[in-house]
């Protein structure tokens, strides 16, 4: 049975308006990560995404880096130990969880904390950071969806020249690509991803858990299925509301709209 970290390596937290965040805090190592620190990480998006009082997840490192890999000086113990074992790895977990998770990335988001960060749903970055894959580097084959994942973001040439040729993708281009929301000054990085947040916490917490949903979904699949499949949970959706749902949403329209107008005078 895999074994959680004794120390707080991971730290979680859950503010009062529903925001909660996780940290990786192994500075002094550039967050690199151990295997009960895998595990810890797992359980804390497990946990987070059955706890109702959460409706949104920051998921930032402490210190230099976001996160630079799998501590390599564990490299068996993390790579021939129970890899398929769905309840402690961190990305499928991450991916699972039905709360959006904002990925906030300073310094290094290195392999593993390239593929965590690839995991995460919107990524805020700061000014300077990169995202590196050592893959082909350190003869480490890919298994948390970087071989996959990046070229459907920022296509597949520049996915190649990133993953074979090991070159730093910049917080810069990351952006122009697709693949980062925002780039900031690295004082302003959390304060952006809470900014996010809280325009998130702002919408129907029941749409926004189906919204991200669908979309995840439908991600993996051809467009026509992709439309099938959200035309099939539309009608789901509102053959299952209620005349009083109904109501609310058309008195929550009404109130927009008047505060729009208000707003115009």
């Amino acid at each position: 049975m895999a074994q959680s970290s004794p120390e707080k390596l991971i730290l979680v937290t859950r503010e009062p308006d529903g925001v909660a965040s996780v940290t990786i805090n192994r500075p002094a190592s550039l967050n690199s990560l151990t295997r009960p620190m895998m595990v810890d990480l797992a359980q804390a998006f497990k946990s987070l995404g059955k706890d109702d009082s959460v409706r949104v997840i920051i998921l930032s490192g402490s210190g230099r880096a976001f996160c630079s890999g799998v501590d390599l000086t564990a490299a068996e113990q993390v790579f021939k130990g129970d890899v398929k074992d769905k309840e402690v790895d961190p990305v499928f977990q991450m991916e699972q969880c039905p709360k959006p998770i904002i990925g906030a990335i300073n310094g290094f988001a290195i392999t593993a904390g390239f593929e965590i960060a690839l995991a995460c749903d919107m990524l805020v970055a700061a000014k300077g950071a990169s995202f590196i894959d050592t893959h082909a580097s350190f003869g480490i084959f890919p298994s948390w969806g970087l071989s996959q994942k990046l070229q459907r973001i920022i296509g597949p040439n520049k996915a190649r020249e990133v993953s074979l040729a090991a070159l730093p993708l910049t917080a810069e281009d990351a952006h122009r690509l697709g693949f980062v929301n925002y780039v900031v000054e690295p004082s302003e990085l959390l304060k952006k991803a809470r900014q996010l947040a809280g325009a998130i916490l702002k919408n129907n917490q029941g749409l926004v858990l189906k919204y991200k949903s669908v979309m995840n979904d439908g991600f993996k699949l051809d467009l026509g299925s992709a439309l099938a499949l959200e035309k099939e949970r539309a009608h789901k959706y509102y053959d299952g509301m209620t005349k009083e749902q109904f109501k609310k949403m058309q008195q929550f329209i009404a109130s927009r709209t008047s505060k729009k107008s208000s707003s115009k005078l």
